[in-house]
């Protein structure tokens, strides 16, 4: 199992927004589980992450909430982009992919 990874506030706004940006309305839970999935269960998130973060997300008009009913029949808040965060999701891709850029020119220079 590979170790597991701390995630900084502001890439774990950006799997959320991107999570929501390719799969549309998802509850928590279901959110926690893709970035595991795409992680390759490198990135575990427990409620005290994720819950906090999607309040954030809300506060900034990022992302809207309604209640619904999951796929088990249980009653669960399910969380969708606003337009506000669509334009969000690409800003800070674009930001993420200049930084990986730099690092990956400061790492090569440094070899």
């Amino acid at each position: 199992m590979p170790p597991k990874s701390e995630v900084l506030q502001g890439t774990l706004d950006l799997l959320v927004l991107k999570t929501l940006d390719t799969l549309g309305p998802m509850h928590g839970f279901g959110i926690a589980q893709r970035i595991q999935q795409v992680s390759q269960d490198v990135l575990r998130l427990n409620q005290g992450t994720l819950y906090p973060a999607l309040l954030r997300l809300e506060q900034r008009g990022w992302v809207r909430s309604e209640w619904g009913i999951s796929d088990n029949n249980r009653k669960a808040k399910f969380y969708s982009l606003t337009s506000s965060g669509r334009k969000q999701v690409r800003e800070e891709t674009q930001n993420w992919s200049r930084t990986v850029a730099v690092m990956d020119l400061f790492l090569k220079a440094q070899e």
